[in-house]
């Protein structure tokens, strides 16, 4: 039940960030023509295309957690044994906890500090843009913490200590792909 919402959360924030693109794209382009063309153009539309991108950013490393999405490497770890990989894996995750229980409070301490700042052009609280951050350390850290605590209560699979997904660009060991006979 719990993976089912969050992998429902996750679809939705896809969506969210297909509409933050488009509405960038829409914007920016937008800009461009009524500067070019008519001398003219809409201020907040580059303040807004920022502060969306900060978001698209923000929502897809929560997608990317969930996913295992980021950039890894499994050259050691995957030559490890058994307890080997189950010692990386914990602390792997109590780094990934920490890096986001840091951020997370860097964040807030920015999100707090411009409560009352607004922005240049939108006349909006600058706390909105670092609130961002805020998400993502909560949110990428429940991700990290209830996959440790599958891990602990020995409901992960030995097959997904390894956290490193191959990328789609990369040969799967095909003989016809990799150019060996």
């Amino acid at each position: 039940m719990l993976d089912r919402s969050i992998d429902g959360m996750c679809r939705l924030f896809g969506m969210l960030m297909v509409a933050c693109l488009a509405l960038m794209v829409l914007m920016v382009f937008g800009n461009v023509v009524l500067r070019y063309g008519f001398n003219s153009g809409i201020t907040a539309s580059e303040e807004l295309s920022r502060w969306l991108f900060v978001w698209m950013t923000f929502l897809g490393a929560i997608v990317a957690v969930r996913r295992h999405a980021h950039l890894g490497t499994d050259a050691l770890v995957s030559r490890l044994p058994l307890v080997g990989k189950k010692i990386c894996f914990v602390a792997a995750h109590g780094l990934m906890l920490y890096i986001c229980w840091l951020m997370g409070r860097g964040a807030w301490q920015q999100t707090v500090i411009n409560l009352e700042t607004t922005s240049a052009v939108m006349q909006l609280p600058m706390a909105w843009l670092y609130a961002s951050g805020v998400v993502f350390a909560v949110l990428a850290g429940a991700f990290i913490f209830i996959e440790l605590l599958r891990f602990l209560s020995g409901r992960l699979p030995d097959a997904e200590l390894i956290g490193v997904v191959e990328s789609d660009d990369m040969p799967h060991g095909n003989p016809s792909e990799t150019g060996q006979p």
